[in-house]
């Protein structure tokens, strides 16, 4: 798109919370934003029948804000923080309160940004969110950054294949997290024992499983997963809740 000689700004801010003008339409919303960033008002028309159909709500073009759903609000600030068009943007928490199809839509509206050549800067708890959009990771505990690489780099480098779960009855859990705890048992190479369930990090939970039944484990039941950021995350700040 040649817009001829207009100066942009090249960075756009998603805020965690929205900011829209709820006593303005869906696409007036949009236009001031444009008129925010000095475009032309034929510029900024035709952006907003662009953004309306990336972000989904072209049908609610003159809806009021306040009758939108969550996730369509966040669909809406996010597409007036494109209105200029900018190769930076920075989205905090992008996802936060919505529900999994709403989440999904985002992601999906995310990735095509990225695939126009935008880069994207999130700010994220949700390690599925982070593993999904990110090709570069900074995990970071008390203001300092304790890990960065690839989402799998981290997967690689702080955790294992798999994560096997384990579910004793009450009465047998503490002391079967004892003789766990000890280790010496082939292929687990790292054991996390918490109130409810044991988690041993292997990296082929079948052969682990196999052999702790032959040393007469005997779990209620057991869940076996692949590694994910969250494990990475919980590894690197812990478990314990901070502010």
């Amino acid at each position: 798109m040649d817009d001829g000689p207009v100066i942009r700004s090249r960075l756009g801010v998603v805020p965690q919370e929205d900011n829209l003008d709820l006593e303005l339409s869906v696409a007036e919303n949009l236009y001031v934003y444009g008129r925010y960033h000095d475009l032309p008002k034929t510029v900024i028309r035709k952006r907003i029948d662009e953004l309306l159909d990336f972000s989904q709500l072209a049908e609610k073009r003159d809806s009021p804000v306040d009758d939108l759903s969550g996730g369509m609000k966040r669909r809406l600030t996010i597409a007036r923080s494109l209105i200029n068009q900018p190769q930076l943007v920075i989205l905090d928490e992008p996802t936060t309160g919505l529900d999994p199809q709403a989440r999904h839509v985002l992601w999906d509206r995310l990735r095509q940004l990225k695939g126009r050549g935008a880069t994207l800067i999130i700010t994220t708890h949700y390690m599925d969110e982070a593993e999904q959009l990110c090709d570069r990771l900074v995990v970071m505990d008390g203001g300092r950054i304790v890990a960065a690489d690839s989402p799998g780099g981290l997967i690689r480098t702080h955790s294992t294949r798999e994560v096997l779960e384990l579910f004793f009855d009450p009465v047998d859990h503490a002391a079967t997290a004892a003789r766990l705890g000890n280790g010496g048992l082939a292929g687990i190479k790292r054991v996390e024992v918490l109130s409810e369930r044991i988690l041993l990090y292997t990296d082929d939970a079948d052969t682990t499983m196999s052999i702790l039944e032959s040393n007469d484990f005997h779990p209620r039941g057991t869940l076996t997963r692949r590694s994910t950021l969250e494990d990475v995350f919980l590894r690197l700040t812990g478990r314990k809740l901070t502010d």
